[in-house]
């Protein structure tokens, strides 16, 4: 198992976190840190809970046991409004994007500008605008319908609404999936510019290891429930990791062949 030391600057810590359901084990005895302004990998095989920890991280499940600390203090989560509260968020591959309003309108949801008894739109709009072009979010315009975006400028917008809504920390669910270099590389330069700004910090769910080694700080390596590797980016390679992720998946199988023949 992976030592993981805890610092001082860390925003967010968890401590031996573990979740069952029933008799499945998803996550044993995690440990984990994010300093502030960082980029975290979590990389992984299918399976190996790493977007269980996220939903245990944004409230949306509370662990079974283990402790997590918000810039030093314990917190436990009621929800996940209560996370976001406290300057948690996730954005997961669904982006919970309306596609048939606009992208201003996208950015403001459920926390709409009113001026009674109307939106506020001009506002909406002006606002919008600033901080898209403040983060570097190419987009045709605030008033496109987000359906008629590509997969890349719907994940940066999703990101964008997360960060403007003052997140602290930003929890990325395979932000990358599905998309092709030029998509690809919208999400890992918002994400660049947001760790030279060093207001937010990030966890990124991601399975191409290249990309994942481009962008991040340090990698967490997610293996049966537990992290098995903890290690500043430029300390291993994506042939390393392959290695890791590979070799598991071997010992698994035997396993399984092991108790099927007993």
């Amino acid at each position: 198992m992976a030592e993981t030391i805890a610092h001082a600057s860390d925003v967010l810590r968890v401590e031996h976190i573990s979740k069952n359901y029933g008799a499945v084990i998803a996550l044993t005895d995690v440990n984990l840190h994010l300093a502030q302004g960082e980029v975290l990998g979590l990389i992984g095989d299918n399976g190996a809970g790493k977007s269980t920890l996220l939903k245990i991280l944004c409230g949306f499940q509370p662990p079974t046991s283990g402790r997590i600390f918000l810039e030093g203090q314990e917190v436990t989560f009621k929800s996940v409004d209560h996370a976001r509260s406290l300057g948690i968020d996730a954005v997961y591959q669904d982006l919970a994007l309306v596609n048939q309003l606009a992208v201003f309108q996208n950015m403001f949801l459920n926390r709409e500008k009113v001026r009674w008894p109307l939106l506020s739109n001009k506002s909406m709009r002006k606002e919008a605008k600033e901080h898209l072009d403040d983060m570097g979010v190419n987009i045709p315009s605030v008033d496109a319908q987000v359906a008629k975006l590509s997969g890349g400028q719907r994940q940066a917008i999703a990101v964008a609404r997360s960060v403007y809504s003052e997140a602290k920390i930003l929890l990325l669910d395979e932000p990358l999936a599905a998309m092709g270099v030029k998509e690809g590389a919208i999400i890992l330069d918002l994400v660049n510019r947001l760790k030279s700004q060093g207001n937010v910090s990030i966890i990124i769910i991601a399975h191409n290891y290249g990309q994942v080694l481009e962008v991040c700080d340090r990698v967490n390596l997610l293996q049966g429930g537990r992290i098995t590797l903890d290690k500043l980016s430029r300390e291993t390679s994506a042939q390393e990791l392959t290695d890791l992720v590979v070799a598991e998946y071997r010992k698994a199988l035997e396993e399984r062949h092991r108790a099927a023949s007993a």
